[in-house]
């Protein structure tokens, strides 16, 4: 469901920020005079900004202002950071656990989230201490790459901690 945008005669702010057709400031002016102006150019007054002081609106074609916006949560949706899951185990071999701490550290490049996860199968549960140890190391190693937006928990069979890539 899009946002509802008010155009034209439903605008009930009396003075408004203008923006042109070209996205130039007009200036602030009453309503009245937007209205004209709108109707000398052959376009909608769209209110983009309800909450400013004076409320801000645009003089374009109805049809196109709800394009661009269209175009622009799509671009937004494309680009939302993505959460990638690891798994690691409690008894890992050490080249085992650098394999995985690099490709972590690949995905934290590239701007996504990683869920690291230590999973306990059968009765390695009963030593909950190494999978506690292989966490804590993991996150040590990502220290420099990474911070910790989610410390880590046990959820049953699974310790899960949530990283983010360092700004």
């Amino acid at each position: 469901m899009g946002k509802f945008h008010r155009i034209n005669q439903y605008i009930k702010a009396e003075s408004v920020r203008v923006i042109g057709p070209d996205n130039t400031q007009l200036g602030v002016m009453t309503l009245k005079e937007a209205l004209d102006k709108a109707r000398e150019l052959g376009v909608d007054v769209v209110e983009v900004a309800e909450t400013a002081k004076p409320p801000v609106v645009k003089l374009i074609e109805f049809s196109k202002f709800k394009y661009q916006e269209s175009k622009k949560e799509r671009a937004g949706a494309a680009s939302a950071q993505e959460t990638k899951q690891i798994d690691l185990r409690p008894f890992m071999a050490e080249n085992d656990l650098q394999i995985k701490l690099n490709r972590i550290k690949e995905i934290l490049s590239d701007g996504d989230k990683v869920r690291l996860v230590v999973k306990f199968k059968g009765r390695e549960i009963t030593k909950k201490e190494f999978g506690d140890k292989i966490m804590a190391r993991s996150l040590e190693i990502l220290a420099p790459v990474a911070t910790v937006e989610q410390a880590p928990k046990q959820l049953g069979k699974l310790i899960i901690a949530q990283l983010k890539p360092k700004k």
